[in-house]
């Protein structure tokens, strides 16, 4: 969410997740993610980042791709501002024939097949990071593609815009004792036209291997997450959330996990 965070971790880091949302509910999103980045020197970082959402049983694609530049100026002794800019595009698939109820003779607005429709995407952010704080403000898409656009006024109710969203991290990690550190976190999300998004999480270290965390997404859902350090280079995690809205509450839905 924020591109001035590329190289800040010093080495070529991968990260790779997938994602299966509220599972036993058919057609439900499922997301895969990509992420590399590294410095190339002391005061310059490079990344790509690939993210994959499908709903609907393959209905609606979305495959974002962006490549990812920081520069960082040294503040102190300790600290770094780092500034980002990212670049890329989008592509959109959208089969209206999966969908369970469509019949195409039926539907007066002849909607027609998207086949890999392209959107550029450019975004920015700033981000402040020593040992133990953070903080970071971005835009991660500054372009407000319209899809779905029709001349006819009266099918203006097909017309979707993506909107900016401003992201909001910080986070800091304190020594508990010799063995065990707490690392507190907040994201905020804030878009026009959807309520302010505020995550707010806990993660326990042990030993600098095993990662113990729970995270709160206000009014929306909680979590719990679990991590360990195979290697000094490979750590893996899994990730459980379920939702406290009606859609949580339901027998169709069973939570959303990641690994």
């Amino acid at each position: 969410v924020n591109p001035a965070y590329a190289g800040s971790r010093g080495v070529l880091s991968i990260n790779g997740l997938h994602r299966s949302q509220w599972i036993g509910l058919d057609g439900a999103p499922k997301t895969q993610t990509l992420n590399f980045h590294t410095p190339v020197s002391e005061r310059v970082g490079i990344g790509l980042s690939i993210v994959n959402d499908e709903i609907g049983n393959g209905t609606n694609q979305d495959t974002y791709f962006d490549a990812v530049f920081s520069y960082s100026i040294p503040t102190s002794t300790e600290g770094k501002l780092s500034f980002g800019l990212k670049a890329g595009g989008h592509l959109l698939n959208i089969d209206f024939n999966k969908l369970a109820n469509y019949r195409s003779e039926l539907n007066s607005a002849g909607l027609d097949n998207i086949d890999k429709k392209f959107a550029p995407n450019v975004g920015a952010g700033i981000y402040y990071h020593t040992d133990r704080f953070y903080a970071g403000l971005s835009v991660p898409n500054f372009l407000q593609t319209e899809h779905f656009d029709s001349s006819d006024t009266n099918s203006s109710s097909l017309i979707a815009q993506e909107r900016m969203n401003f992201y909001l991290i910080t986070g800091y990690v304190c020594d508990l004792n010799q063995r065990a550190k707490l690392k507190p976190a907040a994201l905020i999300k804030a878009v026009k036209g959807a309520p302010l998004q505020i995550d707010l999480s806990a993660n326990f270290l042990f030993n600098d291997k095993f990662s113990l965390g729970a995270a709160y997404r206000w009014d929306a859902a909680i979590s719990a997450l679990f991590g360990f350090q195979l290697t000094d280079q490979l750590m893996l995690g899994l990730a459980y959330d379920k939702e406290t809205t009606d859609l949580g509450a339901t027998r169709f839905n069973d939570g959303s996990f990641e690994i």
